[in-house]
């Protein structure tokens, strides 16, 4: 039986919510089978961080040598790299081997507006891995940071994406979650310009949301699926998961990755079925 590859590059997340769990469950009901190479350890829950444990990047470099020389994979998302040595690992890495269908989640900046990784380290994830990505995936103060701009309105959001696709020159979903009331994302890149509406749902669990959706799309990547369709079909999962409310811990909480098998869908059909689930009014919250 022939089935699809995904490999996560992300860190660890103790509670599950975020990072290579939210991954792996992602990609697995959307039908892929899914790999990681860890490049950090995290003690954290639903009320925060407590500690972390980088990868060396010699270990991170082993990671990747393993899994390409024996599982190709079909797709790659890359989550949160905090250290300028892992991202030229990973860098050199994807071009040694070719990788393709490279989406980048470019995890800079903490749900309370702090910076989660040096100033050096955007200037190499800038340099090296954003040119490599076939989709990069910002909220609004990570496109400011990589445009340079301000954004307030929809209007600044085309802006900005048009001036990181001219920096880098891939496409860039820029999502609108993170300072409008709908949580409307935009694409800007070799195909034009096309917004994806949603509507926000009302969850504080929300915990993960950012790695759900970039590891969605690259599921739909994966399986040969068009970027547009990937997007629409990873919005329409996200929305599925927020949707069925799941409430753990006294933070803010994860949602539930797995929420079309209680409701009796085989896992692997996570895009069509929650494409389903969003076209009967379903929303998205980034």
């Amino acid at each position: 039986m022939e089935k699809k590859v995904a490999l996560t590059i992300a860190g660890s997340d103790s509670c599950g919510g975020a990072g290579i769990q939210a991954d792996i469950k992602t990609m697995t009901m959307n039908g892929v089978y899914a790999m990681s190479a860890v490049t950090a350890l995290t003690a954290q829950n639903t009320t925060g961080v407590r500690d972390i444990m980088e990868a060396t990047p010699k270990f991170l470099g082993e990671q990747l040598d393993a899994v390409f020389a024996d599982i190709f994979p079909d797709a790659v998302k890359i989550g949160m790299v905090s250290s300028t040595e892992l991202i030229d690992v990973i860098a050199d890495k994807l071009t040694a081997y070719g990788a393709t269908n490279i989406v980048v989640d470019p995890v800079m900046v903490a749900t309370s507006g702090s910076r989660l990784i040096s100033e050096d380290a955007v200037s190499t994830l800038c340099e090296r891995l954003l040119p490599l990505a076939t989709v990069i995936t910002p909220n609004i103060l990570e496109a400011e940071i990589l445009s340079g701009l301000t954004i307030a309105t929809p209007d600044d959001m085309v802006t900005a994406a048009k001036a990181i696709y001219g920096k880098f020159g891939c496409n860039v979903l820029c999502k609108g979650g993170h300072n409008t009331n709908d949580a409307n994302d935009l694409l800007y890149g070799r195909g034009g310009i096309r917004w994806f509406r949603g509507r926000r749902i009302d969850n504080p669990n929300t915990h993960g949301t950012g790695c759900t959706l970039s590891s969605a799309i690259a599921s739909g990547l994966a399986k040969g699926l068009p970027l547009e369709d990937s997007i629409e079909g990873a919005k329409a999962y996200l929305s599925g998961a927020l949707a069925a409310m799941l409430d753990l811990g006294a933070g803010s909480g994860p949602m539930d990755h797995g929420y079309l098998l209680d409701a009796g869908v085989d896992a692997g059909s996570g895009v069509d079925a929650g494409r389903n689930a969003h076209a009967k009014g379903g929303g998205c919250h980034e």
